[in-house]
This record gives C-alpha cells, structure tokens and sequence, in this order.
C-alpha cells in the first residue's frame, strides 16, 4: 500500500526501530503535506529506510502512534480485527471465571491498539478512544468487538478523560450500540458483589486494575481494625470484612462513592456493624486520627493520580511522602501498610524512595513484603514499560 510518508531527523529512529510505539513531534524532519491527521503515515529513516507505519495527529506532542512494523501488513478492517480477536484471547481465563464478570479487554498500546481502552462489565463494554486516531475508527471498532462478543448487550462510550485534550478532542460519551446501561450494574469480581456506574463512575466505573490487589488482601485482616483510605466505593473494604477484619473504615471525600461502600457491605451478606464510612479530605482525616492518637493494624492508601505531568513530579512526591508519612504513624507495631500510586511518571523505584522517607522521618522500621501492580489484564508490553503505571507496596511495620 501508499502511504503520505513521515520522515525523521537523522539518529532519531532508534525507538521505533526498538518497535516503542510512541513518536515525538521533535524527532520529526517532515511530513507529506497530503497526510491528514488521522489518517496513515509510512515512518521512514532521514536516509529513506522504511521503519514503520502508524496514525498521525500533528496536533499532538505524540505526533504518531505506531501500529506496525510489517511493510507489507495493511493497516485495514482486518488487522483490527485480528489485534481485537488476540486482546480478547488474552483474557479468555477471565472469560472463563464464572466469579468474575469485570475486567479490561484492551490496553491500548500494551494490546497494540494504542489510545483504545475497552473495559468488561458483566454484559456491557465501555470504550475509550483517546486518540485521533481512534476516535476516526471508533465506530469500525465497536462494529468488530460486537462481532468479536456475541453475549454483550450494549457499548457505551466514556471518553471523557483530561487526555484527549492533547489530541485536539472534546469528551464524549453515550450509548455507542444496542442496550442502553441500566443507573448500576452489578458485577461480580472474585465471587464478591459490586454496583458499578458506568456513566458516571470513576475511569470507566470501577478500578479494575485493582483486581488482583484487592485479592491478596484478607489473609492480612482476620481480627484487624482496617483503614481504607481513598475508599472510593469501598472495594478493598469489602475484601478486608471477607477476610474477617474486626472492623473497616472507608475513608473518602464522595458521599455518593460512600454510599455505594455502604450498599457492598450488605450486598455481600457482610456485618454492617464492622464497617464505617467517614467522608472527609484523607490529608485531614488522617492527621485527626493521629491527633486522637487512633490506630489500625492494617492501612490501605489508594489515592488518586497526584502527576499528571513532569512539572507535578515533585509535588507529587511531596503528597506521597506526606500521606504515607501520617499512615505510618498510625499503623500498630506489626501492622501492615498497603501503599500504592497510580501516577505513570512517579517510577517504582521513586515510590519506594517516597516511602523510605516517610519511614525515617516517622521513625518507624519497614519491610517490604510484596510489590504490588496492575492486574494482568492490564498487560505491560516490554516495548511500552510506560504502560506499568500502577506501582504498590505491601509493608510489615514495626
């Protein structure tokens, strides 16, 4: 096929010759100027070499997304079906899982289809085209996941991510084909009961990379009082009452994300009276508990992206050492700190450094157990190792 083609800078073609499928505005000499944004573009070396091939938007600092390295493989209905078709085997284990209905089926770049989540939720799936590139396809791709999935009863779109303010797009959201999701959906996530508001929900309504987190956590919580900070709505509560916790508290700045936590609790036929919800700001609530000098055998910290971009690294560390901090202080001797952060550009061996601090300054001596991240639905390709954005720590604390 012909494509408008992209020509590089001299030396700069060692990423995508390492097959990363990200290109840079600055490492590009020129572009056809028939190449519309969206559209196609054959990647080519300064001295006329073909490296690859992917979609383009001038608009943003990552000017194109490569999709593949394969001259000859024609970027058409095809090849999206066939990188779904591999996403969607990838996960057939969780398919299988009668006692888990929710779980991501794409990951974007990590499944090699770059700026496209698709998320599963019991009989619905909700996507995000975060990209140009994805947003010109959207509706091809929604037309080959139905094919792909002949048990889903509706697609909706939650495109609304800050994200797609790069790539010149607005959000959008809405019913995309067949069913219209009903206020909550019920799904199951290791034989527990959530409700989950696809519309309005935080990401795409529930945080799914959590999954295999949440799991290891009950056999640290039988006869333990358990902070949950961060709470949202209360899953990693509902695990710790499921392993026999003495008592949860939610912490959360959402009345509606608590209310929610409070539904889990008797949704799952669990002990109301060993679980409380408290909405405040954590900063606050966690330096009251240590005022009052409140303590907990086990802390969950689960908070939101504090980096959204590399001039916030550093007041983002200063939020995690603060909270993590604070969190310290309040974990009995032999207790367990479960710490995580979600910003892609604090790196693991920062957050550790983060926590390490947090610990001196607390004056209290740490062991990792574990290190924790995403589920394995959401895959890390090795040419992508920017996808491995959820980073946590399992800590004994004495």
């Amino acid at each position: 096929m012909t494509l408008s083609h992209l020509v590089l800078k001299p030396k700069r073609g060692r990423s995508v010759r390492q097959r990363h499928p990200w290109l840079f505005s600055g490492a590009i000499a020129r572009v056809d100027d028939e190449a519309g944004d969206g559209g196609l573009v054959d990647v080519v070396s300064a001295g006329g070499e073909w490296l690859a091939r992917g979609y383009l938007n001038r608009r943003s600092q990552i000017t194109v997304r490569l999709l593949s390295w394969e001259r000859e493989r024609a970027i058409d209905e095809a090849f999206w079906r066939a990188r779904l078709v591999r996403a969607i085997a990838g996960r057939a284990a969780l398919d299988a899982d009668v006692g888990t209905t929710a779980y991501r089926l794409v990951n974007a770049e990590s499944d090699g289809l770059p700026g496209l989540v698709v998320d599963r939720y019991a009989d619905w799936l909700v996507v995000q085209a975060l990209t140009l590139g994805m947003e010109q396809r959207k509706e091809t791709l929604v037309e080959l996941l139905v094919e792909s999935l002949a048990d889903v009863r509706g697609v909706y779109e939650r495109s609304d991510a800050d994200v797609r303010q790069k790539e010149g797009l607005g959000p959008s959201a809405g019913r995309l084909w067949g069913e219209e999701p009903p206020e909550l959906v019920e799904v199951l996530e290791h034989g527990y009961r959530f409700l989950v508001d696809l519309k309005a929900g935080h990401k795409t309504g529930f945080y799914l990379d959590q999954r295999e987190n949440r799991a290891r956590l009950p056999s640290y919580c039988a006869g333990a009082e358990v902070l949950n900070a961060f709470a949202y709505t209360g899953a990693f509560g509902v695990y710790a009452l499921g392993g026999g916790a003495a008592q949860v508290v939610n912490v959360d700045t959402s009345e509606e994300a608590l209310a929610l936590a409070r539904r889990h609790v008797a949704l799952n036929g669990l002990d109301e009276a060993r679980s409380a919800c408290e909405a405040a700001d954590v900063f606050a609530q966690l330096r009251a508990y240590r005022a009052r000098e409140r303590q907990f055998d086990l802390i969950v910290l689960d908070p939101p992206r504090f980096a959204l971009s590399r001039s916030h690294i550093k007041r983002a560390s200063r939020g995690y050492k603060d909270i993590n901090w604070i969190a310290l202080q309040l974990v009995r001797r032999g207790g367990v700190l479960v710490t995580f952060s979600c910003s892609g550009l604090v790196s693991r061996e920062l957050f550790q450094k983060i926590v390490f601090g947090a610990a001196l300054d607390a004056g209290r001596e740490v062991q990792i157990i574990a290190y924790l991240s995403q589920a394995g639905d959401h895959p890390v390709s090795l040419n992508f190792p920017e996808a491995a954005y959820l980073k946590g720590l399992l800590c004994r604390v004495w």
